[in-house]
């Protein structure tokens, strides 16, 4: 964990939930840019703390001058506890995605971007053209739950959209990737090599990419870092990697 300013928050919704989230800010300086997390599929475990997102915000701060948001929508849990409410099936959630965008405007966080994983991705693509919303990154896209309105949404909009698809994803590969986002005209679809649905090993190439996109001058991110730090306690995550995801969809070959 590299230093920054790390706050607990509460988002509250529209429909009057309260959701568990952290606010993680450079130490010294104000952001430059904010990335708003979008985590996985909860029922499977996907939450704020799910590994990318917990590095990202663990490290952004410090090496990239990023702000991250990171919350658990409706009735997920992780160690930074539960939010409020049931899973909805990816319906009453847009309340909890408009809450966190709603947050970065009231904090005046600079210009926030949606970060979406896996089913962060069809909640980003769904509901995440919101006022003051920069741009979007996809890790992962199922397009499971986003129909092609969404898509069409997107390419009227106009907005920034950074879909990266993994070599050996489970759900969605590259060359059918490009097929289905050649709908939004501004879309850029890209491949990226060795790599599965959950990112295992990946992280640093998942920071990057983000951070390039936002923020190209703070691109690739370095690999040392002579300053303090502290130890992160990921015990409690221990079996959350190879499990989350697992019946989420089915494999191709199973139709």
């Amino acid at each position: 964990m590299l230093p920054a300013r790390r706050e607990p928050i509460t988002l509250q919704t529209a429909d009057g939930l309260n959701l568990v989230a952290e606010l993680a800010l450079p130490e010294h300086t104000e952001p430059r840019a904010t990335i708003i997390c979008v985590h996985p599929l909860p029922t499977h475990g996907g939450m704020m703390d799910s590994h990318v997102f917990r590095k990202a915000a663990w490290r952004l701060p410090a090496l990239a001058q990023m702000a991250v948001l990171r919350f658990n929508t409706r009735g997920t849990e992780s160690q930074q506890g539960r939010s409020e409410g049931g899973f909805d099936d990816g319906v009453g959630e847009r309340f909890d995605l408009a809450a966190a965008v709603e947050y970065t405007e009231f904090a005046e966080l600079p210009r926030p971007w949606l970060v979406g994983w896996s089913f962060g991705t069809d909640l980003t693509l769904k509901y995440g053209l919101e006022p003051g919303v920069e741009g979007a990154i996809l890790m992962s896209p199922p397009l499971r739950y986003a129909a092609a309105g969404d898509l069409a949404r997107w390419d009227a909009d106009g907005r920034p959209l950074l879909a990266l698809i993994p070599e050996t994803d489970d759900y969605l590969r590259y060359p059918e990737a490009r097929e289905r986002f050649a709908a939004v005209g501004q879309a850029e679809v890209a491949e990226i090599g060795g790599c599965g649905h959950l990112w295992v090993g990946k992280a640093e190439e998942a920071l990057d990419r983000i951070v390039g996109r936002i923020l190209p001058d703070r691109a690739p991110l370095p690999r040392e870092w002579d300053g303090p730090m502290e130890r992160g306690d990921t015990s409690a995550y221990a079996d959350k990697t190879v499990a989350a995801f697992g019946g989420f969809l089915p494999k191709p070959e199973e139709g």
